[in-house]
């Protein structure tokens, strides 16, 4: 099992028969407002791989989530805390929103068992006036997929053997990992960090154990006389 830290209306028929000609010019259609944009947050794989069309994206942070490995997955590869969560904001608009919901709610809902929430998130752009209502899909321990708290080490060391369709967890934990150290230099994500440390004083060990397998299993054995 893998560590994670992502409907068109129906118009009514025109009733049958023939109308009588209108006597004024009938109201025009583009009276009506159009859909306004969504926007989603993704502070996982969504930050570098939405799989999803989009219009715009912007990098910030919503407040309230920290950012945990404590979220099983045996398909793909936070949890509430008073802290924030930087990630990737995507704006859909118009067959967009339709088409990225229905493939966010298999992806995070149906095969990840998250639960999606409105947030506030905050745009990293200076010029940014106020925060953006965005939809996320978090993580809960009422997940039947959630694996609660560990240390670094042992989550590290669960990264190292898990894969699934998606890759590899261990893409998963660098690419995250490369995410916040160029794109948000100025935050601080020690969780994250600390499990990346760990995944590579572990690698060593993985390359030298494999390595010392192959050349045993290329020795001939004994045979018992």
């Amino acid at each position: 099992m893998k560590r994670d830290p992502q409907r068109p209306q129906e118009c009514p028929g025109r009733p049958q028969g023939q109308p009588e000609p209108p006597s004024s010019p009938p109201p025009s259609s583009s009276s009506s407002s159009p859909e306004p944009p969504l926007w989603i947050f993704g502070y996982g794989s969504l930050v570098w791989r939405p799989g999803f069309e989009f219009t715009s994206r912007k990098v910030g942070f919503i407040r309230g989530y920290s950012r945990r490995f404590w979220q099983g997955d045996t398909f793909h590869r936070g949890s509430e805390k008073a802290a924030c969560t930087w990630g990737v904001a995507y704006e859909v608009c118009g067959e967009q929103i339709a088409a990225s919901l229905q493939y966010l709610n298999m992806r995070e809902a149906v095969l990840g068992g998250y639960d999606t929430k409105l947030v506030k998130f905050h745009p990293q752009d200076k010029d940014a006036e106020e925060p953006i209502q965005a939809l996320v899909y978090i993580a809960t321990p009422q997940n039947p997929s959630y694996l609660g708290p560990a240390s670094e080490e042992d989550i590290a060391a669960q990264i190292m053997a898990s894969s699934g369709c998606a890759g590899h967890n261990i893409e998963y934990l660098l690419r995250l990992a490369d995410f916040m150290r160029y794109f948000c230099p100025q935050a601080e994500d020690k969780h994250l960090f600390s499990i990346e440390e760990a995944l590579i004083s572990i690698l060593p060990c993985m390359c030298h154990t494999e390595d010392t397998l192959e050349e045993t299993s290329g020795v001939p054995q004994k045979t018992k006389s």
